[in-house]
């Protein structure tokens, strides 16, 4: 019989089932936990970031170089999710994008800026806003590349609304997921699934390009791993 306690019928608890499937590993719950919150916060207006419909965005990886810039009108929170969840996105399908070395994300909401054009004026606006924000990374890159297959077509710049930027990877993995090594070993993965991808099709000619801008950011990682260490390569030579 359940016990009473102060005139209510108290149930003991079943205990956990020890077979019973765990759910998202503890950091891919955390960082998902920071996506949200980041999609959460209001923008001037008072809207969520991650509301807006029409918007620009950018991914940087752990020492800050931009790899990846695309635009979307079917929801920034939407998008953005997609290629870092692995919800096949043509990038993350295709191994251009790796989700595991997004660090930080800039995002450009754009529902203001279009308000009240026609569809034909809504598509040129966010073209013109995405080339803005390419040409504004490659000018900060240190390779003067990103991984985007297909670049914007050029039709010049636009003023651009504020931008709204934050790192997703939490303090307590952030170390941990930065560590050379680690991002080495992902990156090299990443480019031997690109090189399958590019072998076994009739692929684009920018799909090629960013297999080699991929093949330098790993020749940069390494080598900057090398100098870290205080290894001398031309002894080793």
């Amino acid at each position: 019989m359940p016990r009473k306690k102060q005139g209510r019928i108290m149930r003991r608890r079943r205990p956990a089932n020890p077979e019973a499937p765990m759910g998202l590993p503890e950091d891919v719950a955390a960082i998902r936990a920071e996506i949200k919150a980041f999609f959460s916060a209001k923008d001037d207006g008072g809207k969520k970031i991650g509301a807006h419909r029409h918007g620009v965005y950018a991914f940087y990886d752990y020492d800050g170089e931009p790899i990846y810039v695309g635009q979307t009108v079917e929801s920034l929170s939407g998008r953005v999710g997609r290629h870092l969840t692995n919800q096949r996105t043509d990038a993350v399908a295709m191994n251009v994008l790796d989700p595991f070395e997004v660090a930080e994300i800039e995002v450009w909401p754009m529902d203001e800026v279009v308000r009240g054009m026609t569809e034909s004026e809504k598509r040129r606006a966010m073209d013109k806003a995405e080339y803005t924000v390419f040409q504004k990374v490659l000018k900060e890159s240190a390779l003067s590349a990103v991984l985007n297959e297909k670049e914007p077509a050029p039709c010049g710049t636009m003023a651009m609304p504020r931008p709204f930027k934050r790192r997703i990877i939490p303090d307590s993995i952030f170390r941990q997921r930065k560590h050379p090594d680690v991002r080495i070993a992902r990156r090299a993965s990443t480019i031997a699934n690109l090189a399958r991808v590019i072998s076994e099709r009739d692929v684009s000619p920018g799909l090629r390009m960013t297999l080699l801008t991929q093949a330098r950011r790993l020749e940069s990682l390494a080598k900057n791993r090398i100098d870290e260490l205080g290894i001398d390569d031309a002894a080793i030579k």
